[in-house]
């Protein structure tokens, strides 16, 4: 962390860092503990506890200068525009927000998707920061089955549900199977988080029209399939913007 709080590299990284450092709640146990074992080793006695605590965290300071310098790097390579954008409060509050859901992630690549996250919206502004914060959330809440699904819908605009099970690598499974009831919970997922739709017809104002029923409708003896391959699926545009920004590398500079 020294390096990126040393120089002139303090002025253009401080408030950033710190912004991160902050949101961490175990940061500050860290800091009193290092300083209570350096007390007790000066006094010729050892909290054993104390010692493997720390030795734990330090594997978690070590990913998370990682993640930071690596950020920083990038930074380094856009050049003007982003130096104003670390010191903008509005941006530094995403920091303090993405990084307790980074804290929290149960996975690298959770992390990894909140660092490509902050990253662009550090470089580029293709939507506003109210719309980021909701996609840490998306990451906080989805799992990676999650984004499988986007991933196939992204690259595959009028995908079924039947194609999209093909994609993500579904064996063939019973309808009252545990694999078709949580594929199922995924779409409705998605669906209700606003992430993906079926296609529909709009008009010129972008107003989505409403289906009209043409001729007689008979009844199905048995309930719609889990993996039905007649009605298509898309990104909405906070999907597509989601892609953008959390699960590709870099996007068009925009600043």
């Amino acid at each position: 962390m020294g390096t990126l709080l040393n120089g002139s590299n303090y002025q253009k990284y401080g408030r950033f860092v710190f912004a991160a450092l902050g949101s961490i709640p175990w940061i500050g146990g860290l800091l009193g503990a290092a300083a209570a074992l350096q007390a007790e080793n000066e006094q010729g006695h050892i909290n054993k506890l104390t010692h493997r605590w720390l030795e734990e965290h330090q594997q978690k300071i070590k990913l998370l200068e990682a993640t930071l310098t690596n950020m920083a790097r990038k930074f380094d390579l856009i050049g003007v525009g982003v130096e104003e954008r670390l010191q903008d409060e509005s941006y530094l509050s995403l920091v303090r927000h993405g990084f307790r859901v980074w804290d929290e992630a149960s996975t690298d690549s959770k992390k990894e998707y909140i660092r490509r996250t902050l990253t662009n919206a550090a470089t580029t502004k293709i939507c506003s920061d109210d719309v980021i914060r909701i996609f840490l959330d998306w990451i906080k809440k989805f799992d990676e089955a999650h984004f499988r699904v986007v991933r196939v819908i992204f690259h595959n605009r009028g995908a079924t549900r039947g194609f999209i099970w093909d994609e993500i690598g579904g064996a063939d499974v019973q309808e009252d199977s545990s694999e078709a009831d949580l594929f199922k919970l995924i779409i409705f997922d998605l669906s209700t988080g606003h992430v993906l739709r079926q296609i529909r017809d709009k008009n010129e104002a972008g107003q989505f029209l409403k289906k009209r029923r043409t001729g007689r409708v008979f009844r199905q003896q048995t309930l719609e399939s889990a993996f039905e391959d007649t009605k298509p699926y898309e990104l909405t545009a906070l999907g597509g913007q989601f892609v953008t920004y959390v699960l590709n590398e870099t996007v068009p500079r925009i600043l």
